[in-house]
């Protein structure tokens, strides 16, 4: 029955179709249409799906209910998980009742055939009309996920009737209806990454958007909710944030600032007020570094030359590197300003334009990009390792546990989301923190200029290896924090700007 609901017609007309139609020219219902329209659209097309609906609205009620439809498809022989079917009633569910009536049930239907459509043709690399083991490794070999070709084979016959291992159109669209779907782009959906967690440093790679995100104009909303997320989560963990500058520029063997002490130190200086110093340029400065380094990194998409929906993890470390440094490029007057308002006395400015006027009066245009190469320098270890950790444990989980769809959970996203800032972090401290020291240093005009060589020399002589890694130690206090707020911002706003639930 579930079989013969939909048209058994391919998915597009083979090579020979204008040959066909010219010789069937006299039989309209069959140019193009192959079934008549007796099923795709026909007049007998509602007459089925309400056959279906009928069977599986098994207490009769004219709506189908998670139970209606777990009784009525292991009657047709289709065994769905209750996390499954309660994802195809709230998807389907437009007036919020809780089970779907027949219009619900047909307009769930025929939106979940287009999104089928989609996949199929990502994954159809070669453009014939089926799918193998070849281009089902292929495709998640793209996202970075790796399986065997037995593995391969292994999905196949869970789907191949005929014993061909391939899957046509019919195969595809009969086992995924009723199903939710568990596809290549799903996995993108579900392991975004940059755009949901903000730890204060915008230098991870870009997050891909699936097909369907970027032709409804859903990745802006996604942009929009991550900035959001990133201006609230910099916010509440700003006291950290500036206890880690000033632990970077003046903390020494001589001068030991511990976290306690330094809160004390500000709080004395300048109020508890004072303890946000810094965080309104560094939240105002997401807008357009979020927008620069997307525009940046799909641009570099097509440079790198890939016919692909999704980069491979190389090129997309490539492809994110370079749009992080053009972003940052734009940008980095604006982390200087946000140095200087870190470590300024009460008083010292009245405001942000009021610092930037007297840094540009007493030390040129220069002083504005004052660390920049440790902090280019600093871009291809951050995001580096913080994809190659998070793609790991990414891989690992899907592996081990993704039996039945390849959404982790909340608990599993932020460990490996706070696991992969962390040690990307780590790695790249070292260029951080003479980056900061270097945009601390006011230009007095006849003195030396500090460089990032000599900086590196001055320390380790005068303070040892540790001295690298001052202020490590607020900076990690505030990533559980920071990744917890900007993810439980992030699905609030999307639930606002109307972004479909995960």
């Amino acid at each position: 029955m579930v079989s013969s609901v939909l048209c058994r017609c391919v998915a597009s007309p083979p090579p020979d179709a204008a040959a066909a139609a010219s010789s069937s020219a006299s039989s309209p219902a069959s140019v193009g249409d192959p079934c008549g329209g007796a099923v795709c659209g026909g007049p007998d097309h509602r007459l089925r799906l309400w056959s279906l609906f009928q069977t599986l609205d098994v207490n009769r009620d004219g709506g189908l209910c998670v139970n209606d439809l777990a009784v009525g498809l292991r009657r047709l022989g289709l065994h769905r998980t209750e996390g499954e079917l309660r994802k195809i009633v709230q998807a389907g569910d437009k007036d919020l009742d809780g089970q779907l009536d027949f219009e619900e049930f047909v307009h769930y239907l025929q939106d979940h055939e287009k999104k089928l459509r989609l996949v199929f043709k990502s994954l159809d690399k070669k453009n014939d009309g089926r799918i193998d083991a070849q281009e089902i490794m292929q495709s998640l070999r793209d996202l970075g996920v790796k399986i065997s070709e037995q593995q391969a084979e292994k999905i196949l016959k869970s789907m191949d009737k005929n014993g061909t291992m391939t899957i046509d159109w019919n195969e595809w669209r009969d086992y995924h209806l009723l199903h939710p779907v568990e596809n290549i782009p799903e996995i993108i959906l579900y392991w975004k990454h940059s755009t949901i967690f903000d730890v204060g440093e915008n230098l991870t790679v870009p997050d891909e958007f699936t097909v369907e995100e970027r032709q409804t104009g859903m990745w802006w909303r996604h942009l929009v909710a991550g900035g959001g997320a990133g201006a609230v989560s910099r916010t509440c963990t700003a006291p950290l944030d500036r206890l880690k500058v000033l632990m970077q520029v003046h903390a020494s063997r001589s001068n030991n600032m511990c976290i306690v002490g330094g809160f004390t130190q500000m709080i004395r200086e300048g109020g508890a007020k004072s303890l946000w110093r810094g965080n309104g340029i560094n939240v105002l400065k997401i807008a357009p570094e979020s927008a620069i380094k997307f525009m940046a990194y799909e641009q570099i998409k097509r440079l790198v030359g890939s016919d692909q929906e999704t980069l491979r993890i190389h090129e997309r470390l490539v492809a994110g590197s370079l749009a992080g440094a053009i972003a940052q490029s734009s940008i980095y007057p604006m982390e200087v300003l946000k140095t200087r308002m870190a470590l300024r006395k009460t008083g010292q400015y009245s405001g942000m334009l009021d610092c930037a006027r007297r840094i540009l009066a007493r030390e040129g245009v220069a002083a504005f990009y004052k660390g920049y190469v440790p902090n280019m320098l600093g871009i291809i270890p951050y995001a580096g390792i913080d994809l190659a950790v998070y793609e790991t444990l990414k891989n690992a989980w899907l592996q081990r546990y993704a039996v039945n769809s390849a959404d982790p959970g909340v608990f599993v996203l932020l460990a490996c989301g706070t696991i992969s800032s962390t040690c990307g972090q780590l790695a790249s401290y070292p260029l951080a923190l003479v980056r900061t020291r270097m945009q601390a240093q006011a230009s007095v005009e006849g003195a030396p200029q500090v460089t990032m060589s000599s900086l590196f020399r001055q320390i380790l002589r005068t303070e040892g290896a540790f001295g690298l890694y001052r202020g490590l130690a607020p900076n990690f206090m505030k990533v559980i924090p920071a990744v917890s707020i900007s993810y439980v911002v992030y699905e609030n706003l999307k639930i606002t700007l109307g972004v479909q639930s995960r």
